[in-house]
Parts: structure tokens; sequence; C-alpha cells
């Protein structure tokens, strides 16, 4: 199975990631990948991303050395009765962005495992049509029902990840790669769309999907199954959902700085 697109991928804007944009870039080139999506996490996670951070993302090349940059966020869920959209970025920032996905995380106000609470708060976030992916959700960290969860994602055409971080033996969600398999599972079944991430915060982990590659295999997953198997089903299935309005506003750059 060959995949040419990377949807999960952090820079140094994440606060605990290592990369810059054009590193995270240059190594997609060097893996034979076509797109990249820059999700750096929203501002609840300790060191994440300010509001005005994915606000600018319209300076960032749309074409770096011939890789298509799909400039995005990866939200948190929001417990804060402040947060209309029960996450941690607003809409009148999502959407600016070229893709939007969400995830739970620690010390974002999810730890109490509270599997009732979680799901609902999931269930309300994949209703909203700015959303268009959620990222490890089989994390056993944040116990949901997962066949609700799924049964949304296929009705509001949200992607589920297959996350190879989570398959990681160096990975904090390793203990829990049982769970996300088994999601990984049910979003066959469902036949739900379904994306492989890096989850990527070190730009040579750009492209590094082979755990998570051998568990869909093993599921049955066939490379026409997965969305970013190529760069233009991902666009195609993006630009099907809603406009991004800056999706070429940064315009097509080569690394020396100059444009084409």
């Amino acid at each position: 199975m060959r995949l040419r697109a990377d949807l999960h991928t952090h820079t140094i804007a994440s606060g605990h990631a290592f990369s810059t944009v054009t590193e995270v870039a240059e190594a997609a080139r060097a893996g034979d990948l076509d797109l990249i999506a820059i999700t750096d996490h929203g501002p609840s996670v300790p060191g994440g991303a300010d509001l005005w951070y994915f606000w600018n993302l319209k300076v960032v090349p749309s074409i770096l050395d011939g890789v298509r940059i799909v400039k995005g966020c990866e939200a948190n869920l929001s417990p804060d009765a402040c947060a209309e959209n029960g996450i941690d970025i607003p809409d009148a920032v999502l959407e600016l962005l070229d893709i939007v996905a969400v995830g739970f995380h620690p010390l974002t106000g999810f730890d109490d495992k509270d599997a009732g609470r979680n799901t609902e708060a999931l269930l309300r976030v994949v209703a909203n049509p700015l959303v268009d992916m959620l990222t490890h959700p089989g994390n056993g960290e944040f116990p949901i029902d997962a066949e609700r969860v799924v049964e949304a994602a296929v009705q509001h055409r949200v992607v589920l990840e297959i996350n190879a971080h989570s398959f990681a033996s160096s990975s904090s969600r390793a203990a829990h790669s049982a769970a996300e398999r088994h999601f990984a599972e049910l979003a066959r079944e469902a036949g739900a769309v379904v994306a492989i991430g890096s989850d990527a915060h070190y730009h040579l982990h750009v492209g590094r999907f082979d755990d998570a590659l051998s568990v869909a295999e093993q599921l049955g997953y066939v490379e026409g199954d997965i969305l970013n198997r190529s760069a233009e089903a991902v666009l195609e299935f993006l630009l099907s959902k809603r406009p991004r309005p800056r999706l070429d506003f940064g315009g097509e750059w080569r690394t020396g700085g100059d444009a084409p």
C-alpha cells in the first residue's frame, strides 16, 4: 500500500514538536509525498499555538518545492462553557483553515476518563460542518462509545484516523493500541472515510506509516480505502465538504525564496 499524503504533522508551533514548516515539507518531498497537512495543536494544549498563529497561516506557501501544504489545526475538545462550538478554536478561525482535525489530549479538561461525557463532547464536534477529521479516536486514555462515534462520523463525512504513532513502541499511547485497532476495525465495517496519519512531531517522522499500515492491512484495508492514498483524493474530499477559501492563498514557492 502506497500513501502519497500525510494529514497529521506538527511544527515547533505546537510547543512540543521540533521542526519548522519548511523542514516538514522538505522531509515530505524526500519521502516522495505530494501533500502534507500542518496540524499544530490548539491553544489549550500546554504550549500550543495561539489563535493568531492559525489566522496567519495564510502566509505559508500553498505549494513548496512541489509539495502541497494544506494548512490546518489539531484542535482540542473544550469543556469550557465559553467555547460555543465545544472546541478550543472558534468557528470564525476554523472556517479559514484548509483542514480541521480535532482530538483528545491530556491536560485539556478530559482527564477524568468519563466515557459518557467524552462521547457526548465528541458527537457534538463531529456534527460541526467545519470539522474534517478525528485524530487517534481510539485512544484508550479517553474512553468513548466507539460505535456511536463511528456512526456519527459516517453520517457527517468526518475522517477517522488510524494513527501510526499510536502503534509505535515509543508512544505513550502504545498501551492502548488494542483500542485503536478496534476503532479502525469498526470504521472499516461501517464504511467510514479513513486516513492514516504519522502524527509526526519531528520532520524525519513525516510519512512514517509502517505500524499503522500493518494494522490496516491485517484488518483488510486496501489502498483505495485510505483517503491519503493521493493528494488528488484528499483535495477532492475536502472541497466536496465545503469551500476552502485560502487553499491557494500562499502561492507556489521554492525553498530558495523565489516564486516559480
